[in-house]
């Protein structure tokens, strides 16, 4: 039987603004978002009958329906019936590095592996542009993640727009084990707190997002002015998140008092990431935070932005 490994990259959040309410009851957001080298490991490969396994050593991913990377592979199954008769089921080994539940797309880009990796097993002849509308049947994050790099993401996340992309710039990234954030609590709280300053008129939701397309951040982007983009990093979630889990905040004001050229929560967190002037600079203040936090809970990565999102590492 074929089989294929695929690299399935972390995700960042450089900007990230609630604009308003949807119909659909998900937030309107503005986002540029950013894949870096941290990935995972995807195995995937048909296993001749109609049953679909996936297998992770982390005790923390589920192996059963409720993990993403199988309902991506359950979605493929019901969007190509022909296929999956013909081919059957897939076997899925998840190798992690991407720390669990932490602001970082680690289930949405192991579902983008696998939608990219039964796109070749089954010889589907998919374009990235028709993986990435399968993806936004499964997660807001899950379409960016097939093609990554940089992208300006509107809608709930979904509408993407690349941007010529970020590479080599080292980020130091950390995230306490022991913490992990409600994506919808946090969605929750600020909606709770801020939904006085909600934009409701739908012709205004969309003028706001579409702004967003000409705004400093993606500008600075666009000029690879790396002092101009961590000057205009910005994270609403940030304001319901660190009041509450304090340690989040420590760390983040640790990295500030370092020296890093811009600091910021990830998506809804718990990960604080870095933006570094070298990679040695990143592994010196990832060396002095381990002594500001002696916490054994707290994970400390050096890292750079990368310019693509899944890709084969090889195939049998």
């Amino acid at each position: 039987m074929r089989n294929y490994s695929l690299i399935a990259p972390a995700k960042i959040n450089l900007y990230l603004e609630i604009i308003g309410d949807r119909p659909d009851g998900y937030h309107e957001l503005a986002m540029v978002m950013q894949s870096i080298q941290l990935a995972d490991q995807v195995d995937i490969s048909a296993n001749g009958n109609k049953s679909i396994k996936v297998d992770c050593q982390s005790l923390e991913v589920p192996n059963d329906k409720t993990n993403l990377a199988y309902r991506a592979a359950e979605l493929m199954t019901e969007k190509f019936p022909d296929a999956f008769a013909q081919y059957g089921g897939v076997d899925i080994t998840i190798h992690k590095n991407i720390p669990v539940a932490a602001g970082l797309a680690g289930g949405s880009t192991n579902a983008a592996a696998v939608l990219v990796g039964m796109d070749l097993l089954w010889n589907l002849g998919l374009t990235q542009s028709d993986i990435e509308e399968l993806g936004a049947f499964l997660g807001s994050d899950v379409p960016f993640c097939v093609g990554g790099g940089t992208a300006i993401a509107t809608g709930r996340g979904e509408q993407l727009t690349s941007i010529l992309g970020l590479e080599d710039v080292y980020v130091v990234l950390g995230k306490h084990k022991n913490i992990s954030v409600s994506t919808p609590w946090a969605y929750k709280s600020y909606r709770a707190a801020y939904t006085d300053s909600y934009i409701r008129d739908k012709e205004d939701l969309a003028a706001r997002a579409s702004a967003v397309h000409s705004a400093p951040m993606v500008q600075a982007i666009i000029h690879k002015n790396i002092q101009e983009i961590c000057q205009q990093l910005h994270n609403d979630l940030e304001k319901v998140v660190l009041p509450e889990y304090s340690q989040v905040s420590q760390l983040r004001a640790a990295f500030a008092s370092l020296g890093a050229l811009g600091t910021i929560m990830s998506g809804s967190g718990p990960s604080v990431f870095a933006i570094c002037e070298s990679k040695s600079q990143a592994e010196s203040i990832k060396s002095q935070v381990h002594k500001i936090i002696p916490d054994n809970n707290l994970e400390l990565f050096v890292t750079k932005l990368i310019s693509h999102g899944i890709q084969v590492a090889s195939q049998k």
